[in-house]
């Protein structure tokens, strides 16, 4: 394997490579690899969130983050149908995720809920017909964040130009990717693959009706940030009940630990420097192959934002209120809905027998 060949390795691929070191001086050398590319893609996503808030404002810095996520993700994972057709939906849910968070916005919670099932019906039933790709990790994830750091007038206007440049971006990475790639299946095959019985299409169903209306109930509390909820859920539902308790448990005690560890240290380090702890989370999920340590990383860059707005007491509440609520609820709602499923295929069966 080159250079460049393992700088292309996720966090779990350059830690089994680790393991398999027979010698120090191997191991030595994985490492510093490892290293470099930590070192540089927290460079590079930097550089080119900068960049983003440069051209677009501050305030749609977050334009940035949802782009590099889609380039990043969207270079190698595809949506397993003809590269054409996927090309043309990821500009679809690039207007999607432009125009949906910003309406359901206007709108009061239950309307903007709806909006939000329709909006994440298309992103989920077209874009995360893979459940193993988590690609919701991705559209979910940068339609939410765009629906919390929401912007009118003209920093909406501006918003407008940069979601537009980050759709040709991913939309050029993507086909030029994918294009020699051999599919057998289309888009009409993902519709006539929907199946309210399989494992994947009770997945996509619980995205889609739970997210939204996690989102709604955190509004009608009156509860801030209820992105954070909203997220939480997007990330513990997964096809499988086993999978399921598994991550509601890590996210809970990660997100829990991660409060702790900001909290120490925005109060050991001088305030001067309290926006580099997000970027120290950064580094840690960076190192991070498991799931319960990016939720305990990935605390500390939400922290870093929210303090600024609400106080070290009051960002710490919200997270730990907004992340139990979601994974408790998505638990609860996902155990309800699997239940009342198998009820109807067992009546079903009944019938038939009958």
């Amino acid at each position: 394997m080159t250079f460049y060949q393992e700088l292309q390795l996720n966090q779990a691929g350059s830690k089994k490579l680790l393991k398999k070191s027979e010698t120090l001086k191997e191991k030595l050398y994985h490492m510093w690899v490892y290293l470099v590319k930590i070192a540089v893609t927290m460079a590079f996503c930097f550089f080119f969130v900068s960049i983003f808030s440069t051209l677009f404002g501050n305030e749609n810095s977050i334009v940035g983050v949802v782009v590099l996520l889609c380039l990043m993700v969207f270079r190698n994972a595809d949506l397993g149908i003809h590269t054409g057709q996927s090309t043309m939906l990821l500009a679809l849910f690039f207007v999607i995720m432009t125009v949906c968070p910003h309406l359901a916005n206007q709108f009061s919670p239950v309307l903007g809920m709806l909006l939000n099932i329709a909006a994440l019906a298309v992103l989920i039933l077209f874009g995360c017909h893979n459940p193993l790709m988590f690609n919701q990790s991705t559209l979910v994830l940068g339609y939410l964040l765009l629906y919390g750091y929401d912007v009118t007038g003209k920093s909406y206007q501006m918003r407008l130009v940069g979601m537009a440049l980050g759709a040709a971006l991913t939309c050029f990475v993507f086909y030029r990717n994918h294009k020699n790639r051999t599919y057998k299946r289309n888009l009409k095959d993902l519709i006539q693959e929907f199946d309210i019985t399989s494992s994947r299409t009770k997945w996509q169903i619980c995205q889609i009706l739970c997210v939204p209306i996690v989102l709604c109930i955190a509004e009608l509390c009156n509860m801030p940030r209820a992105m954070w909820a909203g997220i939480a859920a997007m990330s513990v539902i997964l096809p499988f009940m086993e999978d399921m308790h598994y991550r509601v448990r890590k996210r809970i005690v990660g997100n829990i630990a991660g409060v702790i560890c900001f909290t120490v240290l925005y109060f050991l380090l001088p305030s001067s420097i309290y926006a580099y702890i997000g970027i120290l989370g950064g580094i840690g999920v960076g190192f991070s192959a498991q799931y319960g340590w990016q939720a305990v990383f990935n605390t500390f860059g939400a922290l870093a934002i929210a303090a600024e707005t609400y106080g070290l007491q009051g960002a710490v509440s919200l997270r730990v209120i907004q992340n139990v609520f979601g994974v408790v609820f998505a638990l609860a709602f996902c155990v309800i809905f699997y239940w009342f499923m198998s009820k109807k295929k067992e009546s079903e069966v009944t019938v038939h027998a009958e």
